[in-house]
């Protein structure tokens, strides 16, 4: 029997996937990827995401959210009531991709970290866990969920790529790891870090179409590639394969209720 595998954190709705969405289905199935979580990106992705979940309801299920970069001062109330009026319409396992970005726009810090807070309430309120984003703002979306602490906030700080201090801050905060293609890059120093951090602490995902593990860095992500980050983690534990995929695949299916 073959190992089984989540990918908690994937956009395999997004338009690079449109001309051969049925093959790269079929190369999910047959990697053993039995659940493929897609995180919302704004109004404008909502309708593709739900049009591939109500399709393929075995395999995908989608979460909903304002990500940091579509936090824009002109749009981001309405894309806020949009994300609030959708969380009474329809079943989420967990409210994402949010966060923070500095990297792209540090001009939108306040209303990035509003659209943050407003998130997280309505994560408590309505008992979902959050997927972050955290590109050159991890301390930052650390301060703010842990302000959180008491209220119970549990979720995935995704595609995680920090130091150790960082990695032992965010387990203190009761919150997971996501762990994806950055692990199999050759100078990430991701590999020294995971070989301190406990399993337990660990869920694995792609982000495709985006940072796709290596042999196929710079190409085009897909969520059939979660084994080679599997595999990878594996070498860098010193454990089997089958170990990593059954303690994430544990991992992911506690954190979203799946």
């Amino acid at each position: 029997m073959g190992l089984n595998y989540i990918d908690t954190h994937s956009h395999l709705y997004a338009d690079d996937f449109k001309e051969d969405m049925e093959e790269v289905i079929g190369r999910v199935e047959q990697q053993g990827v039995f659940k493929v979580l897609l995180p919302n990106i704004e109004m404008g992705s909502f309708n593709a995401m739900m049009n591939l979940t109500s399709s393929r309801g075995d395999i995908f299920m989608p979460m909903i959210g304002l990500h940091p970069c579509s936090v824009k001062e002109a749009t981001y109330q309405r894309e806020l009531d949009f994300v609030e009026d959708q969380l009474k319409k329809h079943q989420f396992v967990g409210i994402g991709e949010i966060g923070m970005d500095l990297y792209w726009d540090k001009t939108t810090y306040e209303i990035q970290k509003e659209a943050l807070e407003i998130q997280c309430k309505w994560a408590i309120e309505h008992n979902l866990p959050v997927a972050l984003h955290t590109r050159d703002a991890t301390k930052e979306v650390i301060d703010i969920v842990a302000a959180f602490q008491d209220k119970k906030l549990t979720g995935v700080f995704h595609c995680f790529g920090d130091g150790i201090a960082e990695a032992d801050r965010i387990i203190e905060l009761g919150f997971k790891l996501g762990i994806g293609g950055v692990l199999t890059f050759k100078n990430s120093g991701l590999d020294k870090v995971m070989k301190d951090v406990d399993l337990e602490h660990i869920v694995l995902e792609t982000d495709a179409p985006y940072l796709a593990p290596a042999p196929y860095r710079g190409k085009r992500n897909e969520s059939s590639y979660i084994p080679l980050i599997a595999q990878k983690l594996a070498d860098v534990k010193e454990v089997s394969l089958a170990e990593v995929a059954e303690i994430t695949t544990q991992n992911a299916n506690e954190l979203f209720s799946i």
